[in-house]
């Protein structure tokens, strides 16, 4: 006969119980709650009545909202069950049950907030010395866009389906006055003149956009050009070839998407396959806290353009690094030299900095020749990281940087960004920083979410059971 722990559902409890002493002591309850209310209120929207139904106070909002997004919860419908199921979110919300229109609400109108607590966050993690703000890594993800790649139209097709389109909504125009005079029913013309009509209107929108992204970049390159015209006038005897204006003509070949024109076709490397994306960057600390702190999202390929001026915008929010790890694909010689001009250490790599691996299934690429390498901020950089300092210090940016994008993107399910301006995608990521810092710092375990090897098993096995059901 075996024993059992006894156990009784009816058996009420003799003192009130605290929702406090049933979270585990590593929970980030109470960090959430005491970020949250250092958080000024003249940060929050809150809407300025007398009377009617009390409002919940935006401090316990933001802090439910956070605690949510670190577990992996992001519906307002989902949320709003929770405050009854789950111990931790009943403490957060103080045993409150905020509905979901509510909560959405407060979610749309309350950005400041969210930028409020990422920074209060940062600044209690520093007080309490779990942060030090010595070294940071700096890596960039590609984030699908919620457009289809078919949906990109090139500058020289859209000015052929533009002509094209104006030729048949003139056609259709036309039938239709001859149908209002011959008194027939012209129901299918107006549809079809309409579906014409919007797909000109994008067209000609997205026309609008590379026409003015080319004149601002001709804009910008004007003054490089009248640099190199006047070093050519200059010069006697043989002087070359003479250097061409700047065009602000869109080039044929670029692209500009009608779902989502924010976003542009980029993939991670030869390898693999063009995606419409946006390439989302992340600084995370080095010295072992493995805190987020700053974002960035922007529509190129490279990490590169972005570099300098993601670190620098730091400066506005925790502080500047002393040291600033980066891999290849932010090698640039002026976002170097800007770093440099604040006294920022970066540690770029030049090349590639892991070997092939001894037993790789691949067989090992064909021996090249070295790159020569000429620029003299290459050669310094290259020369550092040689150095067993060097080697021992940028070793921690892979272990740093790189496990904080596989927590978002697996553990948290991060889903493509919807089709919006960049100022809303920014702001979507905004949202992002404290979930992800806290996600980072404190990866789930134990938790079934969308992603997770036990759901992909369940569903493995339904889908078993069901064709052994159809066979039969």
């Amino acid at each position: 006969m075996s024993n059992f722990v006894l156990f009784n559902r009816e058996q009420s409890f003799l003192l009130p119980p605290d929702l406090k002493d049933w979270l585990p002591a590593d929970d980030v309850a109470d960090f959430i709650v005491a970020a949250v209310d250092r958080v000024p209120l003249a940060s929050f929207q809150v809407a300025d009545r007398t009377g009617g139904k009390p409002q919940y106070h935006p401090r316990l909002m933001l802090a439910l909202l956070i605690y949510c997004y670190a577990n992996g919860l992001f519906s307002s419908r989902r949320i709003e069950r929770a405050t009854y199921r789950d111990i931790g979110i009943r403490f957060v919300a103080a045993n409150l049950h905020p509905d979901h229109d509510t909560i959405a609400v407060f979610r749309r109108s309350n950005k400041a907030a969210f930028e409020a607590a990422f920074l209060q966050v940062l600044l209690l993690a520093r007080e309490s010395g779990l942060l030090h703000l010595g070294t940071v890594s700096i890596d960039g993800t590609k984030i699908d866009a919620n457009a289809s790649i078919i949906r990109s139209v090139r500058y020289d097709r859209a000015q052929e389906l533009r002509a094209k389109l104006a030729s048949d909504i003139a056609d259709l125009t036309a039938k239709a006055e001859a149908a209002d005079a011959d008194g027939a029913d012209p129901q299918a013309l107006p549809a079809e003149l309409a579906r014409r009509e919007a797909l000109r209107a994008k067209l000609d929108a997205a026309c609008a956009r590379l026409e003015a992204e080319a004149k601002a970049e001709a804009e910008a390159a004007r003054p490089a050009y009248e640099a190199k015209q006047a070093a050519y006038e200059g010069k006697t005897g043989n002087r070359g070839r003479a250097p061409v204006p700047p065009d602000p003509t869109p080039p044929a070949e670029r692209q500009s998407n009608l779902t989502d024109p924010d976003s542009s076709l980029m993939r991670r490397s030869e390898r693999h396959e063009y995606r419409q994306a946006y390439n989302a960057q992340a600084v995370v600390c080095a010295d072992g806290a493995q805190l987020v702190l700053a974002t960035n999202l922007v529509a190129t390929s490279a990490d590169a353009p972005s570099f300098a001026a993601t670190i620098l915008a730091m400066e506005r929010t925790i502080g500047l690094p002393k040291i600033v790890l980066a891999d290849t694909g932010c090698a640039s010689g002026p976002a170097v030299a800007a770093l440099g001009a604040k006294k920022i250490e970066p540690l770029v790599a030049i090349g590639r900095t892991q070997p092939h691996r001894p037993y790789d299934f691949r067989p090992p690429p064909q021996a090249r020749a070295p790159r020569a390498i000429t620029e003299p901020w290459r050669i310094t950089m290259k020369a550092k990281l040689e150095t067993e300092d060097g080697r021992k210090r940028y070793g921690k940016r892979k272990q740093s940087v790189e496990p904080v994008f596989g927590i978002i993107k697996s553990a948290i399910g991060l889903c493509p960004l919807p089709p919006a301006r960049s100022r809303k995608c920014r702001k979507r990521v905004d949202l992002d920083h404290p979930r992800l810092q806290l996600q980072a710092a404190q990866p789930p375990a134990g938790r079934l979410t969308e992603r997770s090897p036990s759901l992909i098993k369940l569903e493995h096995f339904r889908f078993t059971l069901k064709r052994r059901h159809s066979r039969n």
